[in-house]
């Protein structure tokens, strides 16, 4: 076997061993080595998805895929037109992993365990002779007249082709080779949290969930879908995707800002009105709590109920304009100041990255640079929960890997 090593990959994540797999399989007279700065591979693979892995996502139309992702949107169009879900399906497939997909069209092994992408992909490395160095950071890179120099904690060493597939940011420091390649960083956020809305009477409801469209005020962001109650604040699917659209508004903000809950979002102000004086002329003599028959828990009536000044004995006769008025303005638009985010159990996702306009999508290398490429989260992309932020590491790093393979 010859000692040149012709392609180095910077990261030993979901994107950097699925390119490396990829150049193994296109082209096994290139030798391939993986430089890991831990002790261990796909950490990430293992973790996501509460341990089962949420491979990719049943989304098989590019322009509809693409509308999952807050960053990268415009720029993912033409690669999913060359590697989609569909792909990444046949590629495990291929392999001897089967996954399925649920009700709300996320992937899964059928095992239900990440262990078996894991490997999937150890076998790999294997058949191809994929060499990984563990511990090894990289301190710099230069770039000389046909090779890169690797500066390593351990020493120095040479390749033709490098891929840098370091994973999502949550600190520039670290990554001065950026710099040095001249390529810029979009300096890295969180985009997936919850809203902390410390001592709000809200958090008496812990553990309630329920179906409501929230959007951040003096903003275009919003969404709908469920919102889980917690102990600190409010999270749940429809809190997490807004979090992740509106994730550099946030960070600017410092995370300070007010957000309006609709808790009854097929309901208007006008069609509610309607109601409560149907209520009112029809079921006079009955209590409000009684006779309210919306599509919310009973605990969220009786909290909003109690927040718009009608105690639970108050009959609908009762109620004056000002209470009738105040309630309506709770259920549609109810304002909450969230000071402050919590990191969700499953946050994997940064937004920011290398920019965008500097990589040419349709080989994943650098513009800037020959023979340098990019792959996964290191590129300013990430999307909503639900198996596409893999779907982009499988590929930019598959297509990287076409490309190397040819050269």
């Amino acid at each position: 076997m010859k000692n040149q090593i012709d392609v180095i990959i910077i990261g030993g994540g979901a994107a950097g061993i699925f390119a490396a797999i990829n150049i193994g399989a296109s082209n096994s007279n290139l030798k391939v080595l993986v430089l890991e700065k831990s002790t261990k591979l796909l950490s990430k693979v293992k973790v996501s998805g509460g341990g089962r892995c949420n491979v990719t996502h049943a989304c098989f139309d590019p322009k509809e895929l693409v509308k999952f992702y807050p960053r990268g949107e415009k720029e993912l169009l033409g690669p999913f037109h060359q590697f989609q879900p569909g792909d990444t399906i046949a590629w495990f497939a291929d392999r001897g992993v089967e996954l399925k997909i649920e009700d709300d069209g996320r992937m899964f092994p059928v095992t239900n365990d990440s262990q078996t992408i894991i490997d999937c992909f150890n076998k790999e490395i294997e058949k191809y002779n994929i060499e990984i160095r563990y511990q090894s950071a990289v301190d710099k890179i230069e770039k000389l007249e046909t090779e890169f120099k690797l500066h390593l904690n351990s020493g120095s060493i040479n390749c033709n082709h490098l891929i840098i597939a370091t994973g999502g940011f949550h600190k520039i420091e670290g990554y001065n080779f950026f710099s040095e390649l001249g390529h810029r960083i979009i300096s890295p956020n969180p985009s997936l949290f919850t809203f902390n809305i410390p001592k709000d009477e809200l958090l008496t409801l812990q553990g309630l969930v329920t179906n409501i469209e929230i959007k951040i005020l003096g903003s275009k962001f919003i969404e709908q879908g469920p919102l889980l109650i917690t102990h600190w604040g409010v999270s749940g699917p429809a809190v997490l995707k807004l979090s992740s659209w509106a994730a550099r508004l946030l960070n600017e903000k410092n995370y300070e800002f007010d957000f309006m809950v609709n808790w009854i979002p097929s309901y208007g102000d006008d069609s509610l009105k309607e109601l409560f004086n149907s209520y009112k002329q029809k079921f006079g003599s009955k209590k409000v709590m009684n006779q309210f028959e919306l599509d919310i828990p009973k605990k969220l009536k009786h909290f909003l109920l109690q927040k718009a000044g009608i105690s639970s004995d108050l009959k609908w006769a009762d109620v004056n304009k000002k209470q009738l008025n105040k309630l309506i303005q709770l259920l549609t638009a109810d304002i909450y100041h969230s000071k402050g985010k919590t990191t969700f159990k499953q946050e994997f996702v940064s937004c920011g990255g290398v920019k965008l306009n500097e990589i040419n999508f349709k080989t994943m290398e650098s513009k800037l640079v020959s023979n340098l490429y990019f792959a996964g989260e290191v590129l300013d992309i990430d999307a909503l929960t639900g198996g596409f932020n893999f779907q982009n590491a499988w590929t930019t790093s598959w297509i990287a890997a076409q490309n190397i393979s040819k050269s």
